[in-house]
């Protein structure tokens, strides 16, 4: 446990709470730290969006209160919680990213912002996005170039790349992020931290999700330095709520991260599906972390899934470009002018799909989860690695070659985050190691269809295991 006057925005939910219960600090004293880490860490790696931090101090004068009095309500009572900006919080401005959209403040909260409330978490800000999260890294028109607490020079990763490089600075131990081609994943994965992308339809998106693209695909999930404080964030923001289509209707959950062996756990692996080019210090630290999951009492088995090279252009693109294109029918023209030239590019090859086109890649789609589902009868989870590179430089779309092999560069180095949205499957990623240049490298677990509790067994003995290398945090930036 960390005591006042150290850095209280470092520590863990699950510390924070332990440190509320004993009073060896108040969330009025821990908000004060978080703010400072934000303020010092934005103008650094440009994270923010939108500050909360006169309501973010109310609300934790409010718990301070509550847990002086021994009567502390939630189960996240005075924990800090950064949202990312395409999630509603009613009164905050949300825009997504998007040129256009100064003047819009919603009315209401998401779904998972008012769970967040009843929990009694503090909201302190709303973190960088691109544009309506179309793609992977967090750069946009509103809010610029988001960059990695690691290296400046490189980039975050996103779309919520604002998110994953707070947590990853230690701006706060819980961020909301959301997915819908890897971006939770992937920025989790360039900066050093966890996330978990849930089941499909588990935790709910409206109202708002803003703009409403990626609508079969995209996800909202954790983010966090520490397994056990995912599966709390995850307990509190699960449900139905009828307002989202997709919402399933199931009650609450709950989920242990206690780590321990992993003797009888069956794990399949594949270090490229077969077809994906990677990097080689990735696929070292793939293999490294194959060891020790073996280690730890696995049973591993090979399995590339033997997903179609073509997927990319035949399935997720005609799909998830198709969506965003349909999402942004009524956006002015004028408006769209002012946007990133290859987000105009993709809803330019969204309105070119035909219906057939979009209709035969769901049929696809399907196929495409079966695949998976076959895997999971032989093994109880798959771990691939997260992305195929590191963090490249900042304000990149991406590479084009991996390993001497050309690939898209707006999807082609994520080979392993958009199959697991295709198939609807939950996913974590955890930091495994790093490369040369000192960035981390992650260590993605898919699991069967609501079994995020298989993924927090594993993540969390893998955690224990790395205990040692865990602990690593990227040089700090000066204190505002």
């Amino acid at each position: 446990m960390t005591a006042p006057g150290s850095s209280l925005a470092r520590l863990a939910a699950t510390e924070l709470i332990a440190g509320y219960q004993s009073g060896q600090f108040t969330p009025s004293e821990v908000i004060e730290d978080v703010i400072s880490a934000l303020v010092a860490t934005d103008g650094r790696c440009n994270v923010m969006v939108t500050a909360m931090f006169d309501s973010a101090r109310s609300e934790a004068r409010r718990a301070t209160l509550a847990w002086r009095e021994g009567a502390p309500q939630g189960a996240l009572c005075g924990v800090p919680v950064t949202v990312k900006d395409l999630i509603f919080v009613a009164g905050v401005p949300a825009r997504g990213g998007a040129p256009g959209f100064d003047r819009f403040v919603p009315d209401v909260d998401a779904a998972v912002v008012s769970s967040l409330r009843r929990a009694g978490a503090v909201l302190t800000c709303k973190t960088t996005t691109c544009e309506s999260g179309y793609k992977l890294t967090a750069d946009s028109p509103v809010s610029g170039i988001t960059r990695n607490p690691w290296h400046t020079g490189r980039t975050s990763g996103g779309s919520s790349g604002g998110a994953a490089a707070a947590v990853a600075a230690g701006c706060g131990p819980l961020a909301l992020g959301t997915d819908g081609v890897g971006s939770i994943r992937v920025p989790a994965a360039f900066c050093g931290v966890f996330g978990i992308k849930p089941s499909f339809g588990l935790v709910p998106r409206a109202p708002g999700f803003f703009p409403p693209a990626w609508a079969s695909l995209a996800h909202t999930g954790p983010i966090t330095r520490t397994v056990a404080d995912a599966a709390l964030l995850l307990e509190v923001i699960a449900g139905h709520d009828p307002r989202d289509v997709a919402s399933l209707p199931l009650g609450r959950r709950s989920y242990d991260a206690t780590p321990g062996p992993l003797h009888g756990v069956s794990i399949a692996f594949t270090s490229d599906f077969g077809f994906a080019a990677v990097a080689p210090e990735v696929r070292t630290a793939f293999a490294a972390a194959l060891v020790r999951l073996a280690d730890l009492g696995a049973e591993l088995m090979p399995d590339d899934v033997g997903l179609d090279p073509q997927i990319l252009e035949q399935v997720a693109k005609p799909i998830a470009y198709t969506e965003q294109a349909a999402a942004m029918l009524e956006r002015d023209a004028q408006v769209l002018a002012q946007s990133d030239p290859e987000y105009r590019q993709v809803l330019a090859q969204g309105r070119a799909y035909g219906g057939a086109e979009y209709v035969n890649a769901m049929h696809r789609r399907t196929r495409l989860r079966a695949k998976f589902l076959q895997v999971f009868e032989q093994a109880q989870l798959l771990v691939t690695p997260t992305v195929a590179v590191t963090a490249f430089a900042a304000g990149t779309l991406g590479p084009d070659r991996i390993d001497g092999r050309v690939v898209d560069a707006h999807l082609g180095w994520s080979p392993f985050s958009w199959p697991i949205n295709l198939a609807g499957l939950p996913a974590a990623t955890i930091p495994c190691g790093f490369d040369s240049d000192g960035l981390p490298i992650g260590l993605q677990i898919i699991a069967p269809p609501l079994e995020e509790a298989r993924i927090f067994r594993v993540a969390a003995a893998f955690e224990a295991a790395r205990a040692a290398s865990s602990g690593r945090w990227p040089d700090p930036p000066p204190r505002a």
